[in-house]
C-alpha cells in the first residue's frame, strides 16, 4: 500500500540502481495481485461457457438459443453491471490508500445499493426478450427458448450486482487469496449443480441459467461471510447507513463514465459477430470469428487480472499522497505487460494450426482461424496493452477521458474501417479483424499518450481533494514531476 500521507521523500531523484530496486518491488507487488484476479476472471468466466457447453450437447435448438440468450444478456446487462462497478476502483482504491476506512466501507454499500436498482430496469428489458427477438426477425422457435432462459437468468444479475462491488472491496485492499478460494469452489459447484439441473432435472438449458444464478449467490454468500468474521476485514467492514443515499450523486458521476468506457469497447466486438453474419458464406465467417473472439476472450483474462492491479497500485498512491510511487506503479505493471504479451504471442503463433482444433473440427475453419492467426496476436498485444492502461486509467479516475477515446476509437475509427476491408474490399472476417485491430491501436495509442503526460502531482491532489471533498495537497517537498522516472 502507499507509505503514507508525505511520507515519501522526493527531495532528489533516485540513482539508476535505486529505480530498479523500487521498480522490482513494485512489480512483485503487481504480480501479487495480478496473478489471483486473473484466476478469479478465468473462474467467473468458465461458468457461462461451461453451462453453454453442456447445453451444446442437448441439442442445435438449445445451443443456439442460449448463446443468442447470454450474448444479449452480456450486452444489455451484465456489461453493464460490470462497467459501473468499476467506478468503485478510483473511489474505494484512493479512499483505501488515504485511510479513510470509514468512507470505503460506505462506498462498497453505496455501489451495491446503486447496482441493484440499476439492476431493475435491465430485467424488466430481459421480460421480453422473446418479443423483442421476433422483432428484429430471429426464429420464433429460439427467440422464444431464449426468451425463457433470459428470465432464469434473471437472479443471477441480481447477484452479479452484488458480487462486483464484493470483488472491488476485496480487490482495493489486495486482499485476493479469499477471492481465489471463493471463485474455486463456485467453479467446482457450479459443474456439478449444472451437470444435475441441465441433464437430470428435465429443465434442459433453463437448468443452466438457474446453476449460473446459484453459483453467483454461492460466490456472493462466500465472500460476504469472509467480510463479516474475518479480523482482515474489521478496519473496512461498517454498518449501513443513510450516508450510502448521500454518495449515491458521486458513484454515479465515476460509474456512468466508467460503464460507457468499457461498454463500448465489449459492444463493438458484438458488432463485429453481427456484420460477420452479413458476409458470403456467414457460417463459415461467423464460426471463424467466434474462435477468434474466443480465444481472444480467454487471453483477456490475463491483462485485465493485470489491469486491476494496475488500478489498485496506483489508486492506493493517490490517495495516500505518493506520486512517485503512483508512477512507478505504472511502470511496473507496463514492464510485467510488455513480458506477458511476448510470451501469449509468441506461444499463440506457435500453436497456430492447433488451438482452432479446439473449437471445431471443419478443415476449412481450423486452416481459415490458422490464417488468422498474425492478427490474433497482435490483437492479444494490444489487449494486453490497453488493459493495463485503461486499469491505470481506472485507478487516476480518468474514466471520462477513457470513455471519449474508446468512442473515438472503435466507432469513428475501427467499425468503418471494418466495413470498409470486409465488404468493399471483400476482405471478409480477416477485414473486419482489421478494423477492429485499427480500433484497439488508436485506443492504445491514446491511452499511453495521456498517460505519458500525466501530472501525477496534480492528480494525487485531485485525489485526496475527491477523497476528503476538500483540497488536500501533497507533501510541498517533493520533486518536480519532470524528476520522477518515465512510465
Amino acid at each position: 500500500m502507499g507509505t503514507g500521507e508525505g511520507e515519501e521523500s522526493l527531495l532528489s531523484p533516485p540513482t539508476k540502481v535505486e529505480l530498479g530496486s523500487r521498480l522490482w518491488e513494485e512489480a512483485k507487488r503487481t504480480a501479487y495481485i495480478a496473478g489471483p484476479m486473473v484466476a478469479v476472471n478465468l473462474s467467473l468466466y468458465f461458468l457461462q461457457i461451461i453451462s453453454t457447453m453442456m447445453v451444446g450437447h442437448l441439442g442445435e435448438l438449445y445451443l443456439s438459443s442460449t448463446a443468442l440468450a447470454v450474448s444479449f444478456c452480456a450486452v444489455t446487462g451484465f456489461s453493464l453491471i460490470f462497467g459501473l462497478s468499476s467506478g468503485l476502483e478510483t473511489l474505494c482504491g484512493q479512499s483505501y490508500g488515504a485511510r479513510q476506512y470509514h468512507r470505503f466501507g460506505t462506498q462498497i454499500h453505496t455501489g451495491v445499493l446503486s447496482l441493484v436498482v440499476s439492476s431493475l430496469p435491465l430485467s424488466l428489458l430481459w421480460l421480453y426478450l422473446e418479443r423483442i427477438l421476433t422483432l428484429v426477425g430471429q426464429d420464433p422457435e429460439i427467440s422464444a427458448e431464449a426468451g425463457r432462459f433470459a428470465v432464469r437468468l434473471i437472479p443471477a444479475l441480481y447477484a452479479y450486482a452484488v458480487l462486483q462491488p464484493l470483488i472491488r472491496y476485496y480487490q482495493t485492499q489486495s486482499l485476493v487469496i479469499p477471492m481465489v478460494v471463493s471463485s474455486c469452489v463456485t467453479l467446482i459447484f457450479h459443474v456439478i449443480i449444472c451437470w444435475m439441473l441441465v441433464f437430470r432435472s428435465g429443465w434442459g438449458n433453463l437448468g443452466a441459467a438457474t446453476a449460473i444464478g446459484l453459483s453467483y449467490w454461492l460466490n456472493v454468500i462466500l465472500l460476504s461471510l469472509y467480510v463479516i468474521y474475518s479480523p482482515k476485514c474489521a478496519k473496512t467492514r461498517i454498518s449501513p447507513s443513510m450516508e450510502v443515499i448521500h454518495t449515491v450523486g458521486e458513484f454515479f458521476s465515476l460509474a456512468i463514465p466508467s460503464a460507457i468506457m468499457i461498454c463500448l469497447e465489449w459492444w463493438s466486438f458484438e458488432l463485429l459477430t453481427m456484420l460477420s453474419g452479413l458476409l458470403p458464406n456467414p457460417k463459415l465467417e461467423t464460426s471463424v470469428l467466434s474462435v477468434c473472439l474466443a480465444t481472444l476472450a480467454s487471453l483477456y483474462t490475463i491483462p485485465d487480472g493485470l489491469g486491476a492491479a494496475a488500478s489498485t497500485r496506483v489508486s492506493n498512491e493517490l490517495g495516500a499522497g505518493n506520486p512517485r510511487a503512483a508512477r512507478e506503479a505504472a511502470a511496473a505493471v507496463m514492464l510485467i505487460t510488455l513480458s506477458v504479451a511476448t510470451i501469449l504471442c509468441t506461444f499463440l503463433f506457435a500453436a497456430r494450426h492447433v488451438f482452432g482444433c479446439l473449437f471445431s473440427d471443419s478443415e476449412e475453419v481450423i486452416s481459415y482461424v490458422a490464417s488468422m492467426a498474425p492478427l490474433l496476436c497482435l490483437s492479444v498485444a494490444l489487449d494486453n496493452l490497453q488493459g493495463v492502461l485503461s486499469g491505470i486509467a481506472r485507478g487516476c479516475g480518468w474514466q471520462d477521458i477513457g470513455a471519449y477515446i474508446n468512442l473515438g476509437a472503435y466507432y469513428l475509427c475501427g467499425i468503418p474501417v471494418a466495413g470498409i476491408f470486409g465488404f468493399w474490399a471483400q476482405l471478409r472476417a480477416m477485414g473486419l479483424w482489421i478494423g477492429i485491430l485499427t480500433g484497439a491501436s488508436v485506443q492504445t495509442i491514446l491511452l499511453f499518450i495521456v498517460t505519458l503526460r500525466t501530472d501525477w502531482r496534480n492528480e494525487a491532489n485531485k485525489a485526496r481533494e475527491r477523497v476528503f471533498q476538500r483540497r488536500a495537497p501533497v507533501d510541498d517537498a517533493e520533486a518536480p514531476i519532470s524528476e520522477q522516472p518515465s512510465v
